[in-house]
């Protein structure tokens, strides 16, 4: 059993990844933002919860009620979209966080590790098929660079302080409490009764769709399973697989018509227009992840079909 840290564990991910590591008997506490009562938070297997920002005053308080040896930073920016709204929010929401988990860390928990939790988005525009840990990228909107950011910053502190750490680069994770993006606007709009359904970009964008219940699982793994990923080591957490975006918003429309049991099928359409951030194309290279005897528990159709059954019942509560 480890005693564990999860900021942003009131998240999406977060949530799930508390959950899976308190059945594995480990000892969860978080951090972030949102009012949880303790009931709630411990149905998600968060034994202690405070609602704060990444702060050395916040971060000591929870490390005098259990002092973490394994920390897991998901707190920071969401969205592409969020960001370049709004950069400056992302920025402080991503990297100044990091700074203020690093400080902590290396003045009061030096010997614990860390798995920063990142994004695809830092490898940017330009790739046209599975994309290693090496590859060179180019950020492509303001969200990536933070996230580059963040990943420097804990380079620097592994470098300079010995900081044990590894990062965890995440593709286009899906799943049950994901109220945004893709599949949750869709299923809004398909509530909502739309006969046609316009979005933005082409149809034939790429992405490598992974069920959050295999990312969390795949988290526990390169948290763990320390010989394969040593010290300082970035993973992709991926299938390995590219799905056209017009391929998974036809998956859930199949997927809403056969449990709503409609008679007709809204049409689907792409505006040819692309937003500002989105490269064509990002699929992960998992090879690093296979390493560690990772293999995809939640086929995509699956996983599609159960993020419907439980937007029918988030919604009709």
């Amino acid at each position: 059993m480890a005693r564990i840290l999860i900021t942003g564990a009131h998240g999406f991910i977060g949530k799930h990844l508390a959950r899976h590591l308190a059945t594995q008997g480990h000892l969860v506490s978080g951090l972030g933002h949102g009012i949880w009562p303790p009931i709630e938070a411990s149905r998600w297997g968060v034994q202690e919860w405070l609602n704060g920002d990444v702060q050395a005053t916040n971060l000591r308080s929870l490390q005098a009620r259990c002092e973490p040896e394994v920390v897991f930073h998901l707190a920071g920016g969401s969205t592409v979209g969020a960001a370049i709204a709004n950069p400056r929010e992302d920025f402080f929401r991503t990297v100044a966080s990091t700074v203020e988990l690093l400080e902590w860390m290396r003045l009061d928990v030096p010997r614990a590790r860390l798995i920063a939790v990142s994004s695809a988005a830092v490898y940017g525009s330009g790739f046209s098929g599975p994309i290693a840990e090496d590859a060179l990228g180019v950020p492509y909107s303001p969200y990536g660079h933070h996230k580059r950011m963040m990943e420097l910053l804990c380079r620097s502190y592994g470098d300079t302080y010995g900081l044990d750490f590894r990062v965890a680069r995440l593709f286009s994770v899906y799943g049950p409490e994901l109220k945004k993006q893709l599949l949750w606007d869709i299923c809004t709009r398909l509530a909502a009764g739309e006969s046609t359904l316009m979005l933005g970009g082409t149809g034939q964008e790429l992405r490598d769709w992974t069920h959050v219940s295999d990312v969390v699982t795949a988290l526990a793994q390169i948290a763990f399973d320390g010989d394969p990923v040593q010290r300082g080591q970035t993973v992709n957490i991926g299938t390995g697989v590219g799905t056209p975006v017009h391929a998974i918003a036809q998956t859930l429309i199949d997927a809403w018509h056969v449990r709503a049991g409609v008679a007709n099928k809204p049409s689907l359409q792409f505006s040819g227009q692309s937003r500002p951030g989105d490269p064509f194309s990002l699929v992960a290279d998992p090879s690093r992840l296979s390493r560690l005897g990772f293999a995809r528990g939640m086929p995509l159709a699956e996983g599609v079909g159960s993020f419907v059954d439980w937007f029918h019942q988030s919604t009709a509560r």
